[in-house]
């Protein structure tokens, strides 16, 4: 573990610096995706309430290990949920064996996340899998989400039009509160329209609701070995390498372990997958953390609380999503992950070398087949990564 080497003397502790920080992260991480989240659950056969459990879960998850990882290490590590993680769900289907297996395979994936912290071995397996093909497979399950705005301002331009114009302005302007605006713009409308008006106030409390997993060779397949390919290839290597940026080294044993370990214990209430911060750890490990680079751990601390705080609010906030008119909450969604589909496809098809095994990929995944009950995204991977020994072998 260790911060940069030239970092500034420590100075007075700007508290005010590091709390702003810190909410912001923990603001722009949990609004930025929560109906991502609400709709991968469901997809997978989750009913509202227990979507809404598995949200509180993986929210309180994820606050719980930012508050442990950044005071243990001293350093801003920030662990969020598997935002392409939920978009995968989004577009597997409930397993032959229906939500229970759904958590089997996250309880899996957790096994699997904590496995690589344990088992350095399997951490070199997973970074065998190309770049390139991991995020075609991303790409491939992102574009019928972020075609939800388009086909939302088709079917009710008066409703979803002034969404997309807050983003689109606040995108030139301020990118980083674009989709936290667009989404509290939608759930402002969805809290004004009938279906949300008529919830019972009961809906609104916090109700952890516990499945016992069940697992299946379909769900391993579709559910649990997906989400860990895309976690690590998406969020866990691309988060250590923010930190890098930024001059800290990721102590990655124990991250994996409490990642690992959150999600294995997240998963009997619906959550799904946590891991490292990616673009939302820049929020605390850059600059605005706090002029001091060794201080910026505390940063980091408070976006865990504000997690676990929005965590206490997240029922409320799943109620409104799932009552709001149809296609609203799914157009901000969308919207949301448009930054993710463009970086997405850019790594896909940059490197010359892994085009055609990447177009492979990406085809593969978008066509939405499910042969013996395995999602098209598994099959889109296995696929790309047969084209591109192929082509290997062809070259030498």
């Amino acid at each position: 573990m260790t911060t940069p080497a030239s970092a500034a003397p420590a100075g007075p502790h700007d508290t005010s610096t590091h709390v702003a920080a810190g909410l912001v992260t923990a603001l722009v991480g949990f609004t930025s995706a929560f109906a991502v989240v609400l709709g991968g659950l469901r997809a997978v056969g989750a009913s509202p309430a227990q979507a809404a459990s598995g949200l509180l879960a993986v929210t309180l998850a994820m606050g719980a290990a930012t508050v442990l990882l950044a005071w243990r290490t001293r350093l801003p590590i920030t662990v969020a949920w598997s935002t392409p993680g939920a978009a995968l769900l989004a577009t597997t289907g409930t397993a032959a064996g229906g939500w229970p297996e759904a958590v089997g395979g996250f309880v899996l994936c957790g096994v699997l996340l904590a496995a690589v912290g344990l088992w350095r071995r399997l951490e070199r397996w997973v970074r065998l899998i190309p770049v390139p093909l991991a995020n075609a497979m991303l790409a491939g399950v992102l574009v019928d989400l972020c075609l939800q705005p388009v086909l939302a301002v088709a079917d009710r331009p008066l409703l979803v039009g002034p969404v997309v114009l807050v983003w689109l302005v606040l995108l030139r302007f301020s990118p980083r509160w674009a989709t936290p605006a667009a989404m509290g713009l939608a759930v402002a409308l969805a809290v004004a329209s009938p279906g949300v008006r008529a919830l019972d106030p009961g809906a609104l409390l916090p109700s952890p609701t516990w499945t016992t997993p069940a697992l299946s060779w379909s769900a391993v397949v579709s559910v649990a070995v997906p989400l860990f390919v895309v976690t690590m290839a998406s969020q866990n290597i691309p988060g250590v390498a923010v930190l890098a940026g930024f001059g800290y080294t990721a102590p990655l044993r124990p991250v994996m372990l409490v990642t690992g370990a959150g999600t294995v214990l997240a998963a009997g209430f619906g959550g799904h997958a946590i891991n490292l911060a990616a673009i939302s750890a820049a929020l605390a490990a850059g600059p605005e953390g706090g002029p001091d680079p060794r201080r910026r751990w505390r940063a980091a601390v408070v976006a865990g609380l504000g997690y676990v705080v929005l965590g206490a609010a997240s029922a409320a906030v799943a109620a409104v999503a799932l009552a709001a008119p149809a296609g609203l909450i799914a157009a901000a969604a969308g919207l949301a992950l448009v930054g993710t589909l463009a970086s997405s496809l850019a790594g896909a098809f940059s490197p010359a070398t892994h085009r055609e095994a990447a177009a492979v990929t990406f085809l593969v995944t978008v066509s939405g087949i499910a042969v013996g009950g395995i999602s098209a995204a598994f099959w889109g991977l296995l696929a790309g990564t047969a084209t591109h020994l192929a082509l290997r072998a062809r070259r030498r």
